[in-house]
């Protein structure tokens, strides 16, 4: 555990491992409206996020490819707030293993094309060690990382999949909660804030014609401000490299 922290302490506070400030924006609950499709044409390395077993699931999947979109699978998962519609393709914590597989991997062969996963809502599945176990397991067969979507502070989704060996990362920012130009201006404001701390930041948006129509207009000054909006795999594959790098030389330094 001390390594571990030790490893996460310079992989936010070394600069030198540091390259640009890069910004990746991952726009979930995508497949439930044919508008969904023209989100495609936001400028910008913008990485979606896709409801399983929805009516445009699958042609969005098919027309993002074509434009060289990353792509993951918003896997449903079990709220704390019951009276809210999961949507098809639910993973739920009265699911056994098998069920809980089962449902995760015939999402996944729906959406061939996505290279991780991220949960849509789970405030009360994430914070549960086995059906995140369960969860791992299937990405680590399968090479996929994961964004925890982190719908609750309690999650231990990130923590299960450090020890399955499941490439991860989190979201640092909801950029529209309150999809209103204020607000979304003061995530995005955030956002940057962030990504000149950490010289990386991730955040999370929606299909709102607020925010898409916010987006188009503010995507663009993002690299005249020194920021480079990158696919969410390269901020992944960026981590475990500066993790690695960090390890080689705290064992060089012994």
């Amino acid at each position: 555990m001390k390594k571990l922290t030790w490893l996460f302490w310079l992989f936010f506070s070394l600069p030198t491992l540091a390259a640009n400030k890069q910004i990746a924006i991952v726009i979930d609950d995508i497949g439930n409206h044919q508008r969904d499709l023209e989100i495609l044409n936001l400028p910008g390395k913008i990485s979606f996020s896709i409801l399983p077993h929805t009516p445009y699931s699958q042609v969005f999947a098919r027309l993002a490819s074509k434009s060289n979109k990353e792509l993951l699978l918003h896997i449903p998962m079990q709220a704390l707030d019951s009276s809210k519609a999961l949507g098809p393709g639910a993973l739920t914590s009265n699911m056994s293993k098998e069920q809980l597989q089962i449902t995760l991997g015939n999402a996944l062969a729906t959406l061939p094309q996505v290279k991780g996963v991220n949960n849509h809502m789970g405030s009360a599945l994430t914070q549960e060690s086995l059906p995140m176990k369960w969860t791992m397991e299937v990405l680590k067969k399968r090479n996929l990382y994961f964004l925890d979507s982190r719908t609750t502070g309690l999650s231990q989704a990130q923590n299960v999949a450090n020890l399955y060996g499941v490439e991860n990362v989190g979201r640092h920012v909801f950029l529209d909660n309150i999809p209103n130009e204020k607000q979304l201006q003061f995530r995005l404001n955030e956002l940057k804030y962030k990504a000149e701390r950490y010289n990386f930041a991730i955040a999370i948006a929606h299909p709102y014609p607020e925010t898409i129509e916010f987006l188009q207009r503010m995507l663009p000054e993002l690299e005249q401000q020194g920021f480079e909006l990158v696919p969410l795999s390269q901020l992944v594959e960026r981590k475990y490299i500066q993790l690695a790098q960090a390890e080689h030389k705290g064992v060089g330094a012994r």
